[in-house]
């Protein structure tokens, strides 16, 4: 007896191994589908967070160059005023006030190619890096709820997924309309 009773003691602790490797292999997988949809959301957070600001910074750089625009053509018009009427002390002050913009506005004119051209890179750059870590994201999920449903539904552990409840995970599917390319306007 005592060696059929070990026999059958061996055989309750191999099924109980078993029964509690398949459960925390299907506790780690749902894990990694729970954790890679998080990672998701958090590339979503970013674009969400990253994008009006970059769009802020462009629409920031034009309004500078522009209001420097601006102010030269507003100073220029009064220094004229100011010379018409002979008012020399005014033409100096004018004179001075336009020389501070003129050195604002050459600045803007020898960099704004550079300036313009680097900050509409820097936003399509900082898009596509946002796009990309997106679309990374989602094939990691679909590549853990892919595991994931392919355990819960092999045998033996199929039993073990029945019995507690461990239900198929939806994959990422792309929402209706997200073939057309999205619209950036400044």
């Amino acid at each position: 007896m005592k060696r059929s009773s070990m026999i059958i003691i061996g055989v309750v602790v191999v099924i109980l191994l078993w029964f509690v490797g398949s459960y925390n292999g299907l506790i780690k997988s749902s894990t990694e589908v729970g954790e890679s949809w998080a990672n998701v959301e958090t590339q979503y957070q970013r674009r969400a967070d990253l994008i009006p600001n970059l769009i802020e910074v462009v629409k920031e750089s034009e309004s500078f160059q522009q209001e420097t625009f601006i102010e030269v053509t507003k100073l220029r018009s009064q220094w004229q005023s100011a010379q018409s009427s002979g008012n020399r002390a005014g033409m100096v002050g004018l004179g001075e006030q336009m020389g501070g913009a003129l050195s604002k506005l050459l600045v803007t004119v020898e960099k704004y190619p550079d300036l313009d051209l680097d900050t509409f890179k820097n936003l399509q750059a900082q898009l596509e890096g946002t796009e990309n870590r997106v679309a990374v994201a989602r094939n990691r999920f679909n590549e853990k709820v892919k595991v994931y449903n392919i355990k819960i539904r092999k045998i033996p552990t199929v039993l073990i997924a029945n019995m507690f409840g461990f239900e198929k995970e939806g994959f990422f599917e792309s929402s209706e309309g997200s073939d057309v390319v999205p619209e950036v306007k400044f």
